[in-house]
């Protein structure tokens, strides 16, 4: 793999240890997917939550936190993912101290290498969304399909390694879809029904997802007859990319790089019709009406001020039952706007719990699944119950609105 003048003296370790192993690592992915080159990146985006890293992970960074300030120090702007606990409301989930203070080590050691703790799996709704034609590396699944198809941003999955190590050289490397040729559609739906609130489109992002199946496949989309709002594009990228690896997609008329099916070269790909029964049996098989309800969690991804205002009038003037719980997951800067709008208070007066920075999932789900009892979980993502299954619990799909009812209710209605 072909590399600049800069990143040749990075690996020669004139940089420090640090830029050297970046460099390595990124060479080594470079040769596993053949890249010729590196190209420039704008900022990057770190999955890190230490449940996933472990203890190995957060020694690395900490070794990287050690040297001097001009080693350590990022390259380009640089952020996070959601956390694996909230700092102010762990203990009562049954989260240990010791999952505290490994992450509270992270986050020293992320700070001091000039890592911006924005905690969010929703950048692109929060914090400097990328635009069109801006080569990013990005970690999250769900940042990946929403900036690639909605943005016209140009980024693989990168994995929490080869992220920092983009965050280290302000580079990685040229393959995948930061290529022309890899970006043009391989699979042609046609929808036979409109979606129309949240949950719908994570259902219609799943059949497709999983009707594609593949990194390598790029589904474009006809017929769907409105603009999806920006939660609504959120809601069916996560579950795209959660049920079939999908890392882009094209909608005709709506998504930048798809004015037309020609622009993405899909006019003379055979058609796949997405029909209701398709829809019907993938939402069916997460139906659980009658059943009690142990907690009712809205996350993966999280939510935004839009949302967070849409939960939080569901909830005024209500109860949560009292043998239910609910969490709401919400980055950081959200919280705070929430809070202002009177939106936080609506919610724990209601008797839930929001949560900052983290994600249910990336936040020892199984364990805090075990410590309170829980079984039977309700949500509105599709993406989050196509998860949690491996993890113990018996999830549901629902909308919003049936969500907190059936809160209310302590069992689904």
């Amino acid at each position: 793999m072909k590399l600049s003048s800069v990143t040749e003296s990075m690996l020669a370790g004139e940089h420090g240890p640090a830029r050297k192993w970046a460099v390595e690592h990124q060479i080594q992915i470079g040769r596993m997917f053949d890249a010729e080159d590196m190209v420039a990146v704008s900022q990057a985006h770190m999955m890190a939550d230490p449940e996933s890293i472990g203890l190995a992970g957060v020694e690395l960074v900490e070794g990287f936190a050690a040297l001097p300030e001009e080693q350590r120090r990022v390259a380009i702007p640089m952020i996070t993912d959601p956390r694996g606990v909230d700092l102010n409301y762990y203990d009562p989930l049954g989260q240990t101290e010791e999952m505290a203070n490994l992450e509270r080590r992270f986050i020293f050691a992320c700070r001091a290498m000039g890592i911006v703790m924005t905690n969010t799996c929703i950048n692109y709704q929060t914090v400097m969304p990328p635009v069109r034609g801006d080569h990013v590396a990005y970690g999250d699944t769900g940042v990946v399909i929403y900036s690639n198809s909605f943005c016209g941003a140009r980024s693989n999955f990168e994995g929490g390694p080869s992220a920092l190590a983009a965050g280290l050289t302000g580079y990685t490397p040229r393959y995948g879809l930061h290529l022309d040729e890899n970006r043009v559609a391989t699979k042609r739906f046609v929808i036979e029904r409109q979606p129309e609130e949240l949950t719908e489109w994570g259902v219609l992002g799943a059949v497709i997802g999983r009707r594609s199946g593949s990194y390598w496949e790029v589904p474009v989309i006809e017929g769907i007859e409105r603009v999806p709002s920006s939660d609504e594009a959120k809601h069916m990228g996560a579950a795209m990319a959660s049920y079939g690896s999908t890392p882009l997609f094209h909608i005709v008329g709506v998504t930048p790089e798809c004015n037309s099916l020609a622009d993405v070269n899909g006019t003379d790909l055979p058609i796949e019709k997405i029909t209701d029964q398709d829809v019907e049996e993938l939402r069916g098989s997460f139906g659980a009406v009658g059943e009690k309800v142990d907690v009712v969690v809205f996350a993966a991804p999280q939510l935004s001020i839009v949302e967070m205002q849409s939960v939080a009038m569901l909830c005024r003037g209500r109860k949560l039952h009292k043998d239910t719980a609910m969490l709401v997951c919400t980055p950081p800067s959200v919280y705070v706007d929430a809070k202002n709008a009177g939106f936080i208070e609506d919610i724990e007066n209601f008797g839930a719990r929001v949560l900052q920075g983290t994600c249910f999932y990336q936040q020892y789900a199984r364990e805090i699944g075990e410590a309170n009892g829980w079984t039977r979980l309700l949500s509105n993502s599709t993406k989050i119950v196509n998860i949690l299954g491996g993890y113990g619990y018996k999830p549901a799909l629902a909308s919003m609105a049936d969500c907190v009812d059936a809160a209310v209710a302590g069992e689904i209605v």
